[in-house]
């Protein structure tokens, strides 16, 4: 959109529409405002409306963007000329010319800053004779160029070089007018803003001529309609535009050319021919800098082929270069995260996982990608396992095992289970440390961490009867009587004869026929409701429109009842409902 609208300005320059043109530039500009030949072009045309004070803030603005830019110094120098101010103007085409020294353009308007310059300095102040020509105030109007464009007599003239610095020449400083008023030019220049006809004009005989080159006889004629304007010659602008367009084009030319090396580049990653790939992502890259996808897929060729260090030194370039074009966040965030997957890969040698770790991290914080999330916890996880690996001693685990049962002995249970805590870091896969924990955690009733050890005892150890003791154990004091009775069954299955395990079923027992007698506190049994609707298992029993039903027919209907009771489904969930002090059956 930034180029269609900069090409729409260039038309309407080239046309000579100025005011269309400054529209069209910013418009482009809005879209692309780092692009310094928008502001040089829109410069351009400023100065061809003689704004030169806009003129200037966007040369200046050119030459701020691109410091090495030939044609911003060109517009700098132009807009200050147009301004009155040759010496800055000089000061602007020297440092241009400090840039590129062969530089025509910048010659050429050297000359005429330094002329500009010399003129000031040689013209009479007030008083000293120096009265204003009364010709200069016509040459300031924005229509001058448009009238001399428009009548056959002067258009001829508007390809002229030499003509058309003189009429600027004019523009900058009108006193210096007298100094072209030997010039024929000038004269039927005159002519035209004046609306009247000269002789010895274009066209006439030297012998049909009177009088002296400044002696010229005038006769009126009836004012003209103008004729439509031409295209404005390039000439008349400050600094001619093809230059830059010729810039642009080869510059679009070199990023398609880069974008087809890109497409080989992947094709041949495709097939696996890494080199091929990496040969052409580098051709890519010299043809266009401003482009961090070809960084990001050679450092994915070199990650495939096993060479990390190369990957990283790309994303890291390509990091760097994205922050100073201001790419798409996302572009960084994936470079980082290739960085961080090299960083993962040579963690396996080095041991170290913390680099890999803050790389994926610095990449979630550009974009929260979530492949680059699970690769973040593949690298914690795999950190924690080293450590575990380089912690684990299996001698030095019994050791701190014993001397928790000791403190368990003393009823010291915080004591235990620090000693626990580290018998685990030792030996994290040892069933009873996580048994005798729980029995600690049970005993200052942080029930919700005995049974997560319970549990975890179980896993590593199913026929392990302690685990089923222990997790009844919690679930029985958190008056989960059920789930408790089927922890204790659970356990009998692989120990029939554990007495533990026995006793543990007989107290769920009597606990939940207390509850169908009703033999229970009110506190109690409201407590116990209360814990049990925040059960997953009987909120979905309480929400199913069967069960619902069978309530209803509970204490209205208790045939149907019976009927319902038949079905072992409907029993079971019943029972949960019992054991949970929902539901009492009399």
């Amino acid at each position: 959109m930034a180029d269609e609208a900069k090409a729409k300005g260039n038309a309407a320059f080239s046309s000579g529409n100025f005011a269309d043109a400054i529209r069209h530039f910013t418009d482009a500009i809005t879209l692309s405002p780092s692009n310094h030949v928008l502001y040089s072009n829109r410069s351009a045309a400023y100065a061809s409306l003689h704004r030169y004070s806009e003129a200037l803030e966007d040369a200046s603005r050119t030459v701020e963007l691109n410091p090495s830019w030939s044609k911003g110094y060109s517009r700098l120098g132009a807009a200050y000329l147009g301004l009155g101010r040759p010496d800055d103007a000089v000061s602007a085409y020297e440092k241009g010319l400090a840039v590129d020294p062969a530089n025509e353009a910048l010659k050429s308007g050297l000359a005429d800053a330094r002329s500009a310059l010399r003129s000031r300095s040689s013209q009479p102040g007030p008083g000293a004779g120096g009265a204003a020509s009364p010709f200069g105030k016509m040459f300031q109007g924005p229509e001058l160029w448009a009238k001399l464009t428009a009548d056959p007599s002067t258009r001829a003239y508007l390809q002229q070089p030499d003509f058309v610095r003189m009429i600027q020449d004019i523009q900058k400083n009108p006193n210096n007018i007298n100094m072209y008023l030997s010039d024929q030019r000038m004269m039927q220049v005159l002519g035209v803003l004046l609306n009247v006809k000269m002789s010895g004009g274009p066209g006439a005989s030297e012998e049909g001529e009177e009088g002296t080159d400044r002696d010229v006889a005038m006769e009126t004629e009836p004012a003209r309609k103008p004729a439509a304007p031409e295209p404005v010659p390039a000439e008349q602008a400050p600094e001619p535009m093809e230059e830059v367009l010729d810039e642009e084009k080869e510059a679009r030319q070199k990023k398609a050319e880069a974008q087809k090396e890109k497409e080989l580049g992947n094709a041949a990653y495709k097939k696996k021919d890494f080199d091929k790939a990496i040969s052409h992502y580098s051709k890519a890259l010299e043809l266009d800098d401003e482009d961090i996808s070809f960084l990001t897929n050679r450092a994915a060729v070199y990650l495939e082929m096993g060479k990390y260090e190369d990957c990283i030194k790309d994303c890291e370039k390509a990091v760097e270069r994205g922050r100073e074009l201001r790419s798409d966040f996302k572009m960084i965030a994936r470079a980082l995260t290739r960085k961080g997957t090299a960083l993962a890969k040579l963690a396996k040698c080095s041991r170290d996982f913390e680099p890999a770790i803050e790389t994926f991290q610095k990449a979630l914080t550009e974009h929260r990608n979530p492949e680059t999330l699970k690769k973040l916890n593949e690298a914690e996880r795999a950190k924690k396992e080293l450590e575990q690996q380089e912690y684990f001693d299996p001698k030095l685990a019994d050791e701190e095992r014993e001397k928790g049962n000791d403190f368990f002995k003393k009823q010291q249970y915080p004591e235990a289970v620090k000693h626990y805590t580290e018998a685990l870091k030792r030996n994290p896969k040892d069933p009873r440390v996580y048994s005798n924990r729980a029995a600690c955690y049970t005993k200052l009733g942080a029930l919700p961490e005995g049974l997560k050890d319970a549990e975890k005892c179980i896993e590593l150890d199913p026929t392990f009867s302690k685990g089923y003791t222990r997790k009844g154990a919690v679930q029985f004091f958190m008056k989960d009587y059920d789930k408790a009775l089927e922890t204790y069954q659970e356990g009998l299955k692989h120990d029939a004869n554990n007495q533990e395990l026995l006793d543990g079923v007989r107290r769920c027992v009597e606990q939940i026929n207390k509850t169908n007698r009703g033999d229970i506190s009110p506190e109690d049994l409201k407590e116990r409701q209360a814990k049990a609707m925040q059960d997953p298992e009987i909120q979905n029993i309480l929400s199913d429109p069967i069960m619902r039903q069978v309530l209803v027919d509970f204490q209205e209907n208790p045939k149907a009842a019976q009927d319902h009771l038949k079905n072992p489904q409907v029993m079971h969930k019943i029972q949960k409902l019992v054991s949970a002090g929902i539901v009492q059956m009399r």
